[in-house]
């Protein structure tokens, strides 16, 4: 999957926060910290591990493909990736609005661990708090 299917896929998906750009997307294939996880060209995780730790940084799943395991998979891989790069905790951020995406991370051991008021924007200017999400490996 290429930096613009995946900006592409992404916009099908994010509105908060805002989906990122076919740049962005080719800046963190470049980035040998960070990796891609791929499932089909139906959804994608890209994730970064450094100094023990590893970030979740997004995970896109196409509207049509939800529903079928591939999130779960995809975290699963996540996981699975840090600890081969020597991370041994891991984070996410996700939209407090975002229901479906927390039952996904809590049912794959991730609990809260902070919050982030009114980090991120809807396209209203509306701020929206993000909650941080936690997990040892």
């Amino acid at each position: 999957m290429t930096p613009a299917d995946r900006a592409a896929l992404h916009r099908l998906c994010f509105r908060t926060p805002r989906p990122w750009s076919e740049a962005e997307f080719a800046l963190f294939d470049s980035d040998p910290l960070a990796f891609t996880l791929v499932e089909g060209d139906a959804g994608f995780l890209t994730g970064r591990a450094v100094a023990g730790e590893a970030e979740l940084l997004t995970l896109a799943v196409s509207p049509q493909a939800r529903r079928r395991g591939l999130g779960r998979r995809l975290v699963e891989r996540f996981v699975y990736q840090a600890r081969l790069r020597g991370a041994t905790r891991a984070f996410l951020e996700v939209s407090a609005e975002n229901a479906a995406a927390i039952a996904l991370y809590d049912s794959a051991g991730f609990a809260q661990a902070g919050r982030r008021r009114g980090y991120y924007h809807d396209a209203d200017g509306r701020r929206i708090d993000a909650l941080v999400l936690a997990r040892d490996l």
